[in-house]
């Protein structure tokens, strides 16, 4: 097949289209740059099934024949998205747009990556997709977390008006090669401080909890779920689901990497969710995925990965 993906330079798109590739597909990857990089896709620049569009999801994509898309446009990380928060929800909200009307061009099913954020700062123990929320619509996380759920309202009105064959995805913590050691979220965090023997940032008190997914758990999900029957529409959520405190995290990586790091306690950030625990019942018994790859062997991976670049 011919697949779109958006999104293709960040770390999960990169990742998808070594996957899509590798199953036999052609690939046609877009991106903005604004926080993907050429690095994750330049092993791909000279495969013939690889080409790489440099445009914005916030514009009409034009006239592709694809049959698949991908959506996985967006900052993802904290630090990101708040850096221009009304891009961050234009890219959601105008690019599910212009992926769905180029889906119902071409006939085809087009994949939505949300995220567990869509539950905010959930008031529940473990997140089941029939839960709403509880999201500040108002706070400084809004422009993505509220774009996501904007996100997925486009996508089942174009399902249910207009036909579109939809999946829609609620990705929680995924982490592995590839990351932005730079972008601000806890994983990569933690490693480029353990490596350099700095103090381990931890903001609140730590025992807030996160449910952490290795990469290649993850993009085998979202391939099982584009590839499911079309009455299989999402959301659906895709995660790991054991849940590990922020200090147990911090406690981890500084064993792993046999750091010297101590732990450096900061204020909470505002709206910051105090916990993440996917319920996985959907995707294991409509999908039959499960995550296979436990926490540490995952963060050695991550960390073997990090310990090769040179911005130390």
């Amino acid at each position: 097949m011919r697949v779109l993906v958006t999104g293709a330079a960040g770390f999960l798109g990169s990742h998808l289209c070594d996957q899509l590739i590798s199953d036999g597909h052609s690939v046609i990857g877009i991106d903005n740059l604004q926080t993907g990089r050429l690095k994750n896709i330049e092993h791909l620049q000279s495969n013939s099934k690889f080409e790489f569009l440099h445009h914005d999801v916030t514009e009409p994509i034009g006239n592709l024949k694809v049959d698949q898309i991908y959506n996985l446009a967006c900052p993802a990380s904290p630090i990101q998205y708040q850096i221009d928060p009304v891009k961050t929800i234009k890219t959601s909200f105008l690019g599910a747009i212009n992926v769905l009307d180029l889906a119902l061009e071409n006939n085809c099913p087009v994949l939505q990556s949300s995220t567990s954020e869509v539950y905010g700062d959930p008031t529940t123990p473990e997140q089941v997709e029939e839960y709403w929320g509880n999201v500040n619509p108002i706070g400084i996380r809004a422009c993505y977390d509220e774009g996501k759920r904007a996100a997925e309202t486009l996508f089942f009105d174009y399902h249910r008006q207009l036909g579109a064959k939809v999946k829609v995805a609620r990705i929680f913590n995924t982490y592995g090669p590839r990351m932005d050691p730079l972008d601000g979220r806890v994983v990569s965090n933690f490693i480029i401080q353990a490596i350099r023997n700095e103090p381990i940032s931890i903001f609140g008190d730590g025992s807030h909890t996160r449910s952490f997914c290795y990469v290649a758990d993850l993009i085998p999900g979202l391939v099982s779920l584009m590839n499911s029957i079309p009455t299989i529409t999402g959301p659906i959520n895709l995660g790991n689901n054991q849940e590990f405190s922020i200090l147990e995290l911090a406690e981890e990586v500084i064993r792993l990497t046999e750091s010297d790091s101590n732990i450096l306690y900061l204020p909470l950030p505002s709206d910051d969710p105090q916990q993440r625990k996917p319920n996985l019942k959907k995707a294991e018994e409509l999908l039959s995925w499960k995550p296979k790859i436990e926490l540490r062997e995952g963060l050695q991976k991550t960390i073997h990965h990090f310990r090769e670049l040179t911005i130390y």
